[in-house]
């Protein structure tokens, strides 16, 4: 069947599951998730500018352990800011569960890999997290491994995530207090088909231990390929399996219940600067990143150029995604049209919800409440 097609029925259906989706809702036992990352580093975007109305869970990211201890030394000003984190989000109306994230792209995989092989540095993490997380009144800890290298990195995981349950239940049993939530930002496939070696995530321990995952369904394309313009989080591609249906769809495969999986929205864009204007499509010839660090805007900097720069603004059918081009520039991004789908998509398909990288990219806050819009609970 011609992609084309595939997608114009998707859209039917789609339209059709929209009138069923509060009744879907409202038959899961799980409270729908609507998470967004914090990047702690932007500091003109302070805890206190993020409209709760548009989410349930809120991620300071990130903290990163001593790499010989594999414990966390929070200095003064950094316990401050975790403080003022939490007590701000909780006292919002509406209130937000808030999760630390720990490591972070730029952390990198060798420490994760070397303190997930040792139990006595797996076991000064766990106590250090969960000490971390009752400290400054955190509800749950998040782990962004990026990521797990070889089969006994995955091994090693299921090991840390075992120990780590365990140690949170028996923590809140002594304490009287609810459990801390555990949850893990995740590649966008449970396996690495891409790279080598192959391997795959330990999807029964991950089923067991962790309250759900934030699978990363984002960065298929970008500036480590400069020769063609992509988009970085297609939700279909006819030619590759690098696509957000197959990504939740290998994680169903894997065994990991519906329940735990929450897919990844950008609320950034990458950038190209095209070999020749008059080509402009997904997959287009280029020779070089565009605008941004990186290759790389917000939402809010994509709205901005656009209309700075009278771009001309076109809705990708097949893969779901926006693209706007303006003289050689073109930018690949996620808008409300995109995201509308994409929202009813994972809705469809019967997972818990959606997360966003990262809340300090929108543009008034206009994807945002569009998706909370859409996944009402």
């Amino acid at each position: 069947m011609a992609a084309g097609l595939k997608t114009y029925i998707f859209y039917t259906y789609f339209i059709l599951s929209l009138t069923a989706c509060s009744v879907m809702a409202s038959s899961s036992s799980s409270q729908a998730i609507k998470g967004g990352y914090w990047p702690s580093w932007d500091k003109n975007f302070p805890p206190s500018s993020i409209d709760t109305s548009f989410f349930t869970h809120i991620y300071y990211a990130f903290l990163i352990p001593n790499d010989v201890t594999s414990k966390f030394d929070i200095e003064y000003t950094t316990g401050l800011e975790l403080v003022n984190f939490t007590s701000t989000l909780h006292a919002k109306k509406p209130p937000v569960k808030t999760l630390f994230s720990i490591g972070g792209g730029a952390e990198g995989p060798i420490f994760f890999g070397r303190m997930a092989s040792s139990p006595s540095m797996r076991k000064n993490f766990i106590d250090s997290s969960i000490e971390v997380a009752r400290k400054f009144g955190f509800d749950g800890i998040d782990l962004d491994w990026e990521f797990p290298q070889t089969s006994k990195d995955m091994e090693n995981l299921a090991y840390l995530l075992d120990e780590w349950r365990l140690e949170v239940q028996k923590e809140a049993k002594t304490t009287n207090r609810p459990p801390l939530l555990l949850s893990a930002a995740v590649y966008f496939s449970a396996n690495f088909f891409l790279s080598e070696p192959y391997r795959s995530y330990p999807a029964t321990s991950i089923s067991k231990n962790l309250d759900w995952i934030n699978v990363m369904t984002y960065d298929y394309h970008g500036s480590w390929n400069t020769s063609a313009t992509g988009a970085q989080a297609a939700l279909f591609d006819s030619k590759t399996n690098i696509s957000t249906s197959y990504g939740l769809g290998s994680w169903i495969k894997s065994g990991v219940p519906k329940s735990k999986l929450i897919m990844g929205l950008p609320l950034y864009g990458r950038t190209w600067t095209l070999k020749d204007p008059k080509s402009h499509g997904v997959g287009s010839p280029a020779i070089d990143v565009g605008p941004g660090d990186q290759g790389v805007l917000t939402f809010a900097e994509i709205e901005q150029f656009n209309r700075d720069h009278k771009a001309k603004v076109e809705y990708d059918l097949e893969g779901v995604s926006m693209y706007s081009v303006a003289g050689t520039t073109w930018i690949g991004y996620d808008d409300t049209l995109s995201v509308t789908v994409k929202i009813g998509y994972a809705r469809a398909l019967g997972i818990r919800g959606y997360f966003f990288w990262a809340v300090h990219g929108d543009y008034k806050w206009k994807i945002s409440k569009r998706a909370s819009q859409l996944w009402s609970t």
